[in-house]
C-alpha cells in the first residue's frame, strides 16, 4: 500500500473516532437532560401530591369544624322552639361528605376544590342560622315579656278572686250566723197526773207526770222559710240525756260528735214568731237534782233553760 493511501485511511479513522465521541457526548447529554426532566417531574409530582394531601386535610378539618358548629346551631334553635328538620338533613349530608373525604386517598385537585366550594356554602348557611337564632331569641324574649305580663295580670286577678272568695265566705258565714234560729220565751211546765200545770222551774217528783216545753222562734229576716228539725235534749243531773227510743229519742251529729236527743219534731219555719211545744212523758219518776234543757236546729244550739227537781 502506498504512503498516501495509508495516510488517507488514518484520517478517516480519526474522523470516525471523533464522530463517535461526539455522538456519545450527545447521547450522554440527552440522557442527562431526560434524567433531569424525570427528576423534576417526579419532584413536581410529589410536591403536587403533598399539596393535594394538605388541601384534603384542610378541607376535611373545615368540614369537621362546620359540623361541630352546625350541631351547636341545631341545639340552640331547637331550644328556642325553631324547626330543625332541614338542618338535620344538611347535617346528615355533611357527615357523608366527611366520610368520603376521609376514605379516599386519590383525590384530584378539581374534586377537592368542589368540597372547598361546599365549605363556603356551609359557612354561609351557618351565618344564616345566626340570623335565624337572633330572630328566635327576639320572639322568645317578646313571648317571655308577654308571659310575664300575663302572669302578673293573672296574679292580680287571682288576688282579686281570692279576696272576693274570702269576702263571699265571710259574708256566707255572717249570713249563716245571722240566719240561725233562736228560741225565746222558753217555758218548762210540769204536768201532774191530774193534768194540772205548774210553771215554777222547781218541782217535786210527784208534780211531774209529763214535761211540757213551750217557746217561740224569734223573728229572723235573714232565715229562709223552710222545713226544720227542732231537737230537744233533757239532761239529767249526772249529765246524760233522757233517752227512750219508744218515745222518739235518737242521735244526731254536732261538730263531728254523736249526741243523743230526747225528742224531735219537724216544722215549717215561716218567720212568724211561731210558738212550738214539746210534751215529754218519761214514764218514770224524776231523780232529784238540776236538769238542763237544750234546743237545737240545723245542728246548732238555739236555746237552753234549766229546772230543778227536789
Amino acid at each position: 500500500m502506498s504512503e498516501e493511501s495509508k495516510n488517507s485511511n488514518l484520517s478517516e479513522l480519526e474522523n470516525e473516532n471523533k464522530n463517535s465521541k461526539r455522538n456519545m457526548i450527545i447521547i450522554a447529554f440527552i440522557v442527562i437532560i431526560v434524567a433531569v426532566i424525570g427528576v423534576k417531574f417526579y419532584l413536581d409530582s410529589e410536591k403536587e401530591n403533598e399539596q393535594l394531601q394538605a388541601n384534603l386535610e384542610q378541607t376535611y378539618g373545615e368540614l369537621d369544624s362546620i359540623s361541630s358548629q352546625l350541631d351547636l346551631k341545631i341545639a340552640e334553635i331547637e331550644s328556642l322552639g325553631g324547626d330543625i328538620t332541614e338542618l338535620q338533613l344538611i347535617r346528615k349530608n355533611l357527615e357523608s361528605e366527611k366520610e368520603e373525604l376521609k376514605k379516599s386517598n386519590n383525590w384530584a385537585a378539581n374534586q377537592i376544590q368542589q368540597y372547598k366550594d361546599k365549605v363556603g356554602g356551609y359557612e354561609e348557611l351557618l351565618n344564616l342560622q345566626d340570623e335565624k337564632i337572633a330572630k328566635l331569641e327576639a320572639i322568645n324574649k317578646k313571648l317571655l315579656t308577654e308571659n310575664t305580663d300575663l302572669k302578673s295580670e293573672k296574679n292580680v286577678l287571682n288576688d282579686s278572686i281570692s279576696r272576693l272568695r274570702n269576702n263571699r265566705e265571710e259574708l256566707e258565714d255572717k249570713v249563716a250566723v245571722a240566719s240561725r234560729l233562736k228560741a225565746e220565751n222558753i217555758k218548762i211546765i210540769a204536768v201532774n197526773s191530774r193534768g194540772r200545770e205548774r210553771d215554777d222551774k222547781e218541782y217535786k217528783p210527784r208534780h211531774i207526770e209529763k214535761l211540757k216545753i213551750q217557746f217561740n222562734l224569734a223573728e229572723n229576716s235573714v232565715a229562709q222559710p223552710e222545713g226544720k228539725d227542732i231537737i230537744l235534749r233533757v239532761i239529767n243531773p249526772v249529765g246524760n240525756a233522757l233517752f227512750d227510743v219508744a218515745t222518739g229519742s235518737g242521735s244526731f251529729m254536732i261538730n263531728g260528735k254523736e249526741m243523743f236527743y230526747t225528742a224531735k219534731q219537724e216544722i215549717l219555719f215561716d218567720n212568724t214568731q211561731q210558738e212550738l211545744s214539746f210534751i215529754y212523758d218519761r214514764g218514770e219518776e224524776y231523780e232529784e237534782g238540776v236538769y238542763q234543757l237544750e234546743l237545737y236546729a240545723d245542728d246548732y244550739l238555739i236555746g237552753k233553760e234549766k229546772f230543778i227537781v227536789n
